[in-house]
């Protein structure tokens, strides 16, 4: 075996010491560090002695101090999939093939006791750092992070990550895909980077930084720079981003082949908008008609089969609030069987892109050395599309109706997955594809919300093969796995500051040893206050908010609820009243951990918090109301732009035009599926506001802009209230051109990818009457102004 898990090397010599003779200095090596020495990171280099021989060609050469990891030590590879559920894999009993999960799991090892944190960004930082979430001040998604110490969505200091620990100990390190880890008022030109991937350890990244992205036309960054959105007919994020995993992979070995490499590999997929290749959806065709009930009761039977849930198991009950399918019309079974097709496609797709990159570490001949970790899910599936699933994702986010009705949807059935739609699907499929379970995403007290399928796969380092393990896990418990697998120690000091320990526990102890106790018998978990505490086999718990409603209670007047996991898998039944003792014994220990990780006070806030002066985080516009712009500046996230929703605000922009012969884009926010856009068309001044993809009002000038130089300003006179309508002025050179009336506007978010920018429109366009290319503005834009006027409504 060529894993390593603890590398004893002798402490006698730490630095070169006194002054050496040529003939010493020629001999002397620098020592190699030791296990302690990894505890302090990045690792001193030794003194080098001052030299008193005059004539280099008088002395030898002496050796070059170089950090190295214990030899023999594994490559390391962590995927993570986003948003599905336990039932999600074939291997788990799920009703789409995922042959590449399936084969590890077969020459590897999987657990079906493994838990995230019920949310993508909380999840993320746990697995990364080793740490609960709010040790990692990751209570929330970064959109939502307030000022409290456990919800900042900014990585203390002293909660370094895995990037560091694996950079600083030798490897080389890379990032793909979905991060969304830093703190949104970070990610602009101004900074700070030190929490963007490249300050966090990995060397190279290429992906998204946000929750999510058009897979069509994503918002991508390679390190820290901005990628100019592709415009292929065939394009796919989730393809291309694989495709530059393997490419860093080959090239890092061809270079350094004596080096190991740890990636982290996170898909943007399964999470909305479910984005997939009509190629994939095909397959898919007519599989789902029989609806979420028999999927549900099919998926748990084959595990059920299969042994990866105990015999006895029951099927825990679906909530209230889904659907019987039984009950559902025709055009709701058309829709929703639709969507499943969809969603079960990009699952496909997924595995598929997995399974390339694993093909081209055999191909490299390193799969032997190489630890895999292939997580199915950073929480359970999502049922966020709600009731009947979502045309645009963005309008359940500003509680458009129109968004999710079936009669709407049903024009985009042939569409439906690919560049017109930014859909989601409905709940009652979540709660199938996290079977054997009741609930589902954000649901942090219930397994459905956070129990993930989960591989372990390293030939060298497991004996085992195609073995379930059983022993109670969560994603904290991955770094310190890693850290003893490699044979290098917790680090202590990062970077000159002392760490917190890591709170998670190694899973090697079980890689090899089916029989083994638990050695993680305690963890809290809470999201959007639904929380609960496992302990030794018990888990007292709270749902104090589905993902699809408000809360009906405050935090305080919840009713807990009381299983005993060790012996009903699923958390089917409640057993409070029998056990009285216990529960009120694990709600005292669950107060306990909520102090001693930052877990208080529980927020069960939502969209609300996506303003920051409601969250109380920092806002990169300060709550200016103007902001100036110059050509050349684009790619805003929304969260780094002026906010001009529910308000008076004009736009004025210094031009030079060549008269009718100018086009292109003076400023635009947003994209297809929700923004505005002020442009030229052949010189022609036109303002169009785009209402979540629904409805766009277009109002425009009737003569091209004079030719030179001239002033365009386009003012919009807000109604009030929250998403109300305004009436939109255009002048030119102080004289108005043009007026109209939007009858209604987006109260609280136009994207979560999209952004805002000077002289182009980056994604996709918030108007059809340009492309991305012809978006691009051919005149010179001197200044743009965007103000805000909140007292004039």
């Amino acid at each position: 075996m060529k894993a390593v898990i603890r590398q004893l090397v002798p402490t006698t010599i730490i630095l070169w010491g006194a002054v050496c003779s040529a003939q010493e200095v020629e001999k002397v090596k620098p020592p190699t560090p030791t296990f302690e020495d990894r505890e302090v990171l990045p690792i001193k280099s030794p003194s080098i002695p001052p030299i008193k021989t005059l004539d280099a060609r008088d002395m030898g050469t002496p050796s070059v101090f170089e950090v190295k990891p214990p030899k023999g030590a594994p490559n390391v590879i962590i995927v993570l999939v986003d948003d599905l559920g336990f039932g999600g894999t074939s291997h788990f009993g799920g009703p789409v093939r995922t042959d590449t999960f399936d084969k590890l799991a077969k020459q590897g090892i999987f657990y079906n006791q493994f838990h995230s944190t019920a949310l993508c960004s909380p999840t993320r930082q746990a697995l990364k750092t080793g740490r609960n979430h709010h040790s990692a001040a990751m209570g929330k998604i970064t959109e939502l992070a307030t000022s409290f110490p456990g919800y900042t969505g900014v990585l203390p200091d002293d909660v370094a990550a895995i990037g560091k620990m694996m950079s600083y100990n030798g490897y080389s390190t890379s990032a793909y895909g979905k991060w969304h880890e830093t703190a949104v008022w970070e990610i602009s030109p101004s900074g700070p980077m030190s929490r963007w991937p490249n300050r966090q350890g990995f060397d190279e990244f290429y992906g998204f930084l946000g929750g999510e992205t058009n897979q069509w036309t994503p918002t991508i960054y390679h390190n820290e720079n901005r990628v100019e959105t592709p415009d292929q007919p065939d394009y796919h994020f989730l393809s291309d981003m694989t495709t530059k995993a393997i490419d860093w992979m080959r090239f890092q070995q061809s270079l350094t082949p004596d080096k190991p490499f740890f990636m982290y590999f996170a898909p943007g997929a399964t999470h909305a908008p479910h984005h997939v290749p009509k190629s994939y959806i095909e397959k898919q065709k007519g599989r789902f008609d029989q609806g979420w009930d028999q999927l549900r009761e099919q998926i748990y039977q084959r595990q059920l089969a299969s042994g990866v849930i105990p015999k006895g198991t029951r099927l825990a009950q679906k909530p209230d609030w889904i659907k019987d399918w039984a009950n559902l019309s025709a055009d709701e079974k058309k829709l929703f069987s639709r969507q499943a097709e969809v969603f079960a496609a990009f699952i496909d797709m997924t595995d598929t892109e997995i399974g390339r990159l694993v093909q081209a570490v055999e191909d490299l001949g390193e799969i032997d050395n190489t630890l895999i970790f292939y997580i199915a899910g950073d929480n359970g599936t999502s049922a966020e599309g709600i009731e009947n699933g979502l045309y645009n994702e963005m309008t359940y986010f500003n509680a458009e109706p129109k968004g999710s009705d079936v009669e709407f949807m049903l024009q985009y059935y042939d569409k439906w997955g690919g560049p017109e739609t930014y859909p989601h699907m409905a709940a009652g499929w979540a709660v199938a594809y996290d079977s054997p379970f009741a609930w589902t995403k954000q649901v942090a007290s219930d397994y459905g919300g956070t129990r993930q399928g989960m591989v372990v796969h390293w030939p060298d380092g497991i004996q085992s093969k195609g073995e379930l393990r059983s022993q109670w896990h969560h994603v904290i418990d991955v770094v310190p796995t890693i850290l003893e697998a490699i044979g290098v120690p917790q680090p202590k000091v990062v970077d000159g500051i002392p760490q917190r320990p890591i709170e998670g526990v190694s899973m090697v102890y079980s890689f090899d040893n089916p029989d083994a106790a638990d050695r993680h018998t305690i963890q809290y978990f809470e999201m959007f206050g639904n929380r609960a505490l496992y302990q030794n086999g018990w888990m007292a718990r709270t749902i104090h908010s589905p993902p699809w409603g408000e809360p009906q209670n405050r935090i305080a007047d919840d009713v807990w609820e009381l299983y005993n996991v060790a012996e009903d898998f699923s958390m089917s039944t409640n057993v409070a009243d029998q056990h009285p003792d216990k529960l009120a014994e694990l709600q005292d220990r669950f107060i306990g951990e909520a102090i001693a990780y930052n877990v208080l006070p529980m927020d069960d806030r939502r969209i609300e918090l996506a303003n920051p002066q409601i969250a109380g985080r920092p806002d990169l516009m300060f709550g200016r109301t103007k902001l100036e712009l110059s050509e050349g500046m684009f790619g805003l996230l929304e969260n780094d732009f002026i906010n001009t929703k529910n308000t008076s605000y004009s736009i004025e922009a210094d031009l030079e035009t060549n008269n009718a012969s100018t086009h292109g884009v003076v400023l635009a926010q947003g994209g297809r599926f929700g923004g505005y856009s002020l442009y030229l068309d052949k010189g022609i001044p036109v303002f169009v506001y785009n209402y979540l993809g629904l409805q766009e009002t277009k109002v425009s000038g009737k003569s091209a802009l004079p030719a030179g130089k001239s002033t365009l300003k386009m003012s919009f006179g807000y109604e009030g209230g929250r998403g109300g309508g305004g009436t939109v002025t255009l002048s030119v050179n102080g004289q108005s051109v043009a007026t109209g009336h939007v009858p209604k506007t987006e109260p609280n978010i136009y994207s979560a990818d999209e952004t805002a920018g000077v002289g182009v429109d980056l994604e996709t366009p918030v108007s059809g009457a340009y492309t991305r290319e012809t978006s691009k503005f051919t005149g010179q834009i001197h200044r743009v102004v965007i103000e805000t006027h909140p007292e004039s409504h």
